[in-house]
């Protein structure tokens, strides 16, 4: 008997689920794949979200955290049908984690087609955080795009939805320069609509890439103040 129960014990133990990893942050980069963004256009975007990710002083952010790591995973979106996992989570504590989540980032193929589904992208993030293995302290989607969701079930639904599991919804709005477009609906700017129709939950904000602020800068000072947790400069939702 005592033979069974130690078998049985030791079946159990090699069957149980993996015990979730503690984390600072769970962080779901979710960058527009769409048809507007061409091939260089999107390089250059993953290219500063890498470059952000091995600074520095993000690094140091990671480090003065409680737990001194966060979980990242970065995922391209385009229509409602095309939401593409482009590199999967990695706990990220120092150069040498964070080198191989840029490296895997900058050689992954182009995947995402389509035109602007925001709604969608967010329910695939809110997917992604629930089933990996890590467990933060906080949840973040951070939303990159140059246009509005046009797209896909109801934007004001998926956000809702996200927000209500305690989610927070970051958004970078990426102004194209001499485009002469407003980036919104109506004439309304890109990081006004993203003010009201993206962000939500503590601390939410919009960073803006433009002329004036390459998109490397503005992703760096972006992740930044995710890691510290303590809300944008450019512009806030208490919703």
């Amino acid at each position: 008997m005592r033979f069974v129960l130690t078998s049985l014990v030791a079946l159990g133990l090699l069957t149980a689920p993996a015990l979730a990893e503690s984390v600072d942050l769970e962080l779901v980069f979710a960058a527009a794949g769409s048809g507007s963004i061409d091939d260089a256009e999107l390089r250059l975007q993953r290219q500063g979200w890498a470059n952000a990710l091995t600074s520095p002083d993000v690094l140091n952010g990671i480090k003065d955290g409680p737990i001194g790591a966060i979980a990242v995973a970065f995922m391209e979106w385009g229509g409602p049908s095309s939401q593409v996992l482009i590199v999967d989570w990695h706990l990220i504590r120092d150069e040498a984690s964070a080198r191989i989540f840029a490296d895997k980032l900058m050689s992954a193929p182009r995947g995402a087609t389509g035109y602007n589904s925001i709604s969608n992208a967010i329910d695939f993030s809110v997917r992604l955080v629930e089933t990996n293995r890590h467990e933060g302290t906080r949840k973040v989607i951070d939303v990159s795009g140059d246009g509005p969701n046009m797209n896909g079930r109801p934007l004001e639904q998926a956000r809702a939805d996200a927000l209500a599991k305690g989610f927070t919804i970051n958004a970078l709005a990426i102004r194209r320069p001499g485009s002469g477009r407003p980036g919104g609906p109506g004439g309304m700017s890109l990081e006004d609509y993203y003010g009201q129709s993206v962000i939500g939950g503590p601390g939410s904000f919009v960073e803006i890439s433009d002329e004036t602020r390459p998109f490397a800068v503005a992703a760096r000072r972006k992740l930044l103040t995710e890691i510290a947790g303590t809300g944008g400069a450019s512009r806030h939702a208490s919703r």
